[in-house]
């Protein structure tokens, strides 16, 4: 396997006017690993998520996808990444397929390529036999599912996903976390954001943000000291 990370951020720091969003931020994502993006609301995870998906740019730091530049060679960067947005971003008017269709569209691919890869993604997720059905007869759980296949149409490396399960009971949240691992066991990366403690597992690379500073940063187990999913969220949470 590539020993190149899947993500490697440097130095990264972001501003609104005087307020320091985001201050000499590092960490890495490793080929084929899931790491959890663990911060409380106004942290700063939405902020970061923006920068590393281009949606935002900042003069201080350095992202780097797969090898490539952010800021130097965008598209290169950009082609390798799928997004999962907090909000909800399909077409509810149109179908399952449509919905993939138009995606797939956007990055060159043919129908025919675009057919198979959308059978093959709904069919990991169990939702091939709904793509005929318009979006807005889905639950919102079955939407998640449609945005993580939508965001693997392209066969990007990383996968970036900003609070998935927002919204979800927890059934839901736990489909979507188990599939998107069991990608990660099949190489994909994974970089998750959360402020749910109990989506965090032992084994898991672990990135807490703390009002615009990672504070902690290690499988979370051994940050925690602990693996036992009680005690681990309780130590987990005094560091937020």
């Amino acid at each position: 396997m590539d020993d190149t990370p899947a993500l490697k951020v440097a130095g990264l720091g972001h501003n609104y006017g005087g307020f320091r969003a985001l201050d000499s931020v590092d960490f890495t994502v490793a080929r084929g690993q899931f790491a959890v993006l663990l911060g409380s609301n106004g942290a700063g995870k939405t902020t970061l998520f923006s920068l590393l998906t281009g949606l935002y740019h900042s003069r201080d730091g350095r992202i780097s996808v797969c090898g490539h530049d952010l800021k130097r060679r965008p598209s290169r960067a950009l082609r390798r990444i799928g997004v999962v947005f907090q909000q909800r971003s399909l077409d509810a008017d149109l179908t399952v397929w449509q919905n993939l269709r138009y995606s797939a569209s956007l990055h060159g691919m043919s129908p025919r390529l675009a057919r198979e890869r959308a059978e093959e993604e709904t069919a990991r997720l169990g939702m091939d036999d709904r793509m005929n059905d318009k979006i807005r007869h889905l639950s919102g759980g079955q939407q998640r599912r449609v945005e993580i296949a939508r965001a693997l149409m392209h066969r990007p490396e990383l996968l970036i996903l900003d609070e998935p399960t927002f919204g979800l009971d927890v059934p839901g949240r736990e489909a979507i976390l188990g599939h998107v691992r069991a990608l990660c066991g099949r190489g994909l990366s994974a970089l998750w954001t959360t402020h749910l403690l109990d989506e965090v597992h032992a084994d898991d690379a672990l990135l807490v943000l703390k009002k615009g500073r990672l504070t902690k940063t290690g499988a979370a187990g051994e940050l925690a000291g602990c693996a036992e999913p009680a005690a681990m969220r309780s130590q987990l949470a005094a560091f937020l």
